[in-house]
């Protein structure tokens, strides 16, 4: 690199571009529906009279077990989600006219009460079709095959719907009306071209006694939405099950890796609307209302799994989706899934056999999300809650910062050559967002970037000499950020949190291969990454490195709190902690009197007897598979069918698994890891199917104690192997594994179980 810096490449440059339109109150949640403490603008929502940027998460409640809704809340607030969002899907609740069960894991009231005393707002979608993977996209058998005009102003469609609404109320008992406590309602889903029936659904509810101050409807493929009455919501998926089998990475995938203004993508749901026949809107908006935040409902939290098609999103592909909306300005990050979970038994999946597109697992809904079907957390957890504290901290000041672009951006979705970046700013301060990365087609390393930021405050130039951005850099570097009376000018590490003190220390996470620079005052510093705070005046600065971006939690609930863990953290509204370990939990808390890390005084909860971490499962062959298994069960519209149940079991090998009696004690809350390949699997007890996956080159993860298992169970593991010339789409290991063999694919790598203590805070 020269030293002489007129030799130096120009600076990447961006200017503050200020708001496009005053700020404005809708009428939504301001002169209607009004509930004290929440008003909407059109730039951010407020919490008390405070900007805020809610970060909502999709949990399925009726496909988690009730006696699994605490923790599940307790596993989003840890990953700074801040608001739980649910279907509520008809055809789970009833299966005939006349009869609603609102019991177990079907009780909505009492998920709303549990989220709401964890310290969670609440978005209920209530359809009446919610799609979700599921049959009928939600309706029951008897009002799919009605002889109505579904989804339209049919009266004969609305009185199915008033009597469902109706139930709906009922159950939720106030909790969604203007004295409740359900933030916000999403009516239907995915409709495009009837906002007249958006308009009617939003009728019925209130006549069904529920409203909210927030009423949403998503907006993808450019849906006509009637004006004032919904709250556009947006998505985005870098890819996706619902293509083709053969289909490259689509363009509207491909987008959401870069920094935009256009907030449509009309891919979503594409595959459906082509099944049911749905025009989509044509000519509509591709960017958010003047009347209302820019938000989302669907950020990829993982993806399902087709028969067809089967992609498996890293975390880091995940995170830098969620990344680049926030620097495209969100002023609402919404994701689906958060949280997997187990579709009731009874063929309630979406799937060829009721006239969909794709073929789902019967029973496992896993969707590859930061929470998992089994509860296990996925790497996704650790990368999507460095983000949300960082909205959590500095969102008040975030939320009122519109995203500036750059003068130089990429050409379009196969540039891979040009710095992605964004700038969010008041004119005064901001941050710099860094995105630098994509799956299918890695990037490179970009060599010598400077910026130049532009803002009404003056220039600011960094960093003191050109870096290197690796790929997989998703930065927020701070510029002009004052905390107390110190400013920061810049800093090439990216901004985490804000933990408040005598004196407040603003915590960075080094950047890996970047190396961290801090200018305050006008003196650059060079800060070595550490665990321990530096002393800037009336401000403490730490600085992590790299490598414990995995281990970092920050504590909402009370005073805001700082962690350092391997082990799963979670904890409840007022911040007290309870961590899960394979092991002797370790947890450290920084304090800030001491500008330094001590550990965190845990008591473990009595087991009913010693359990050991974890030991290896013997899987005894029962059954041989097939020696040849068919390249193809069939097809529905062009798509590779998945085999019927009778020919699963034909076909699959049969493995007894032996698993030690501790695996049976609730309290070990054992999980089971499955290394497998293969085409299809299933895990039964005593003879039932408890879940169900198709192979993606993941491993397969079961919570034993969710899934029924008992001291004397018999556990079958059910593996059908996967023929070599199969036309289904595979991540590219997979596709490798599966080409290393002549005629077909099943193995077993290793099966697991792993036991999971329990502590609380002292």
């Amino acid at each position: 690199m020269p030293t002489d810096p007129t030799r130096w490449p120009e600076p990447l440059s961006v200017r503050h571009h200020a708001w496009a339109t005053p700020l404005r109150r809708p009428r939504m949640s301001n002169t209607e529906d009004v509930r004290p403490g929440v008003a909407l603008t059109n730039r951010y929502l407020l919490r008390d009279g405070v900007p805020v940027i809610p970060v909502s998460g999709e949990l399925h409640y009726s496909r988690v077990p009730r006696e699994r809704w605490a923790e599940r809340l307790r596993q989003l607030k840890s990953g700074g989600v801040t608001v739980v969002a649910s279907y509520i899907f008809w055809l789970h609740h009833s299966p005939r006219r006349g009869e609603a069960r609102f019991d177990g894991n079907l009780d909505v009231a009492a998920f709303v009460d549990l989220a709401v005393e964890t310290g969670l707002d609440v978005v209920l979608r209530i359809g009446p079709w919610c799609h979700g993977e599921s049959r009928n996209g939600g309706f029951p058998d008897w009002v799919q095959h009605a002889p109505v005009r579904h989804r339209t102003d049919d009266p004969l469609y609305l009185s199915l719907v008033r009597e469902w609404f109706g139930q709906i109320g009922a159950a939720l008992d106030g909790r969604a009306s203007a004295t409740g406590t359900v933030l916000g309602i999403q009516l239907e889903n995915e409709l495009y071209t009837q906002p007249e029936h958006l308009r009617t659904l939003k009728r019925m509810s209130r006549e069904a006694g529920m409203s909210a101050p927030l009423w949403t409807a998503t907006a993808w493929d450019s849906a006509e939405l009637p004006e004032e009455e919904v709250l556009p919501l947006y998505g985005g998926y870098g890819d996706g099950f619902w293509v083709e089998p053969d289909a490259p990475w689509a363009p509207n995938f491909r987008d959401h890796y870069f920094f935009s203004h256009v907030w449509d993508d009309p891919g979503i749901g594409a595959d459906v609307r082509r099944a049911q026949n749905i025009e989509a809107a044509k000519g509509g908006p591709r960017t958010p209302s003047d009347l209302f935040p820019a938000a989302t409902c669907e950020l990829a939290g993982g993806m399902a799994t087709a028969y067809h098609r089967r992609p498996r999103p890293d975390a880091l592909d995940v995170a830098a989706i969620a990344h680049c909306k926030i620097g495209n300005g969100s002023a609402w990050q919404g994701y689906y899934m958060y949280a997997g979970g187990t579709n009731p038994r009874g063929d309630f999946q979406e799937s060829h056999a009721t006239g969909y597109p794709n073929d789902l697992p019967r029973l496992g809904y896993d969707f590859h999300a930061p929470v998992g079907e089994a509860g296990a957390l996925a790497p996704s957890h650790a990368e999507l809650r460095r983000q949300h504290a960082f909205l959590a901290a500095f969102g008040d000041r975030l939320a009122d910062m519109p995203s500036s672009l750059p003068g130089v951006r990429p050409t379009g979705v196969e540039d891979s050559s040009t710095l992605r970046w964004a700038l969010r700013s008041d004119g005064i301060s901001g941050f710099v967002f860094v995105a630098w990365h994509q799956p299918h087609f890695p990037l490179s390393v970009y060599e010598q970037a400077r910026f130049r930021v532009a803002l009404d405050s003056g220039v600011v130039e960094f960093p003191s000499r050109p870096i290197d951005i690796p790929p997989g850099t998703l930065a927020r570097w701070p510029v002009n950020l004052t905390v107390g009376d110190t400013r920061i000018d810049w800093a090439t590490a990216t901004a985490l949190t804000l933990l408040p003190g005598s004196t407040p220390t603003l915590v960075l996470i080094a950047d890996e291969g970047i190396a961290p620079e801090l200018a305050v005052s006008g003196q650059v510093h060079s800060i070595a990454p550490g665990f321990s705070a530096v002393h800037f005046g009336s401000l403490d600065v730490v600085v992590l490195p790299s490598s414990a971006a995995a281990s970092v939690w920050v504590v909402e609930g009370g005073d805001r709190r700082l962690l350092l863990s391997d082990d799963e953290v979670q904890w409840d509204a007022s911040g007290r902690v309870t961590v899960k370990a394979a092991t002797t939990p370790d947890v450290r808390v920084y304090d800030p009197a001491t500008g330094s890390f001590a550990d965190l005084g845990l008591t473990p909860r009595p087991a009913s007897g010693p359990v050991p971490g974890r030991a290896a499962v013997l899987a005894e062959q029962v059954r041989p598979a097939a020696t040849a298994v068919p390249v193809s069960y069939g097809k529905h519209d062009g798509r590779p069918s998945a085999p019927a149940p009778d020919v699963f079991d034909e076909l699959a090998a049969v493995y007894r698994l032996t698993l030690p009696s501790w695996a049976a004690d609730p309290a070990a809350d054992a999980l089971l890891t499955i290394d497998w390949a293969g085409d299809a699997a299933e895990l039964r007890i005593d003879g039932t199917t408890v879940t169900d996956r198709f192979w993606d080159g993941s491993r397969w993860i079961v919570n034993l104690t969710d899934a029924g298992h008992h001291e004397h169970a018999d556990v079958t593991l059910h593996l059908l192997p996967l023929a070599a010339g199969t036309p289904v789409h595979l991540p590219s290991d997979a596709r490798s594994r599966l080409a290393a063999v002549d005629n077909q694919l099943l193995d077993i790598l290793s099966i697991e179980v792993t036991a999971r203590t329990t502590a609380v805070e002292q």
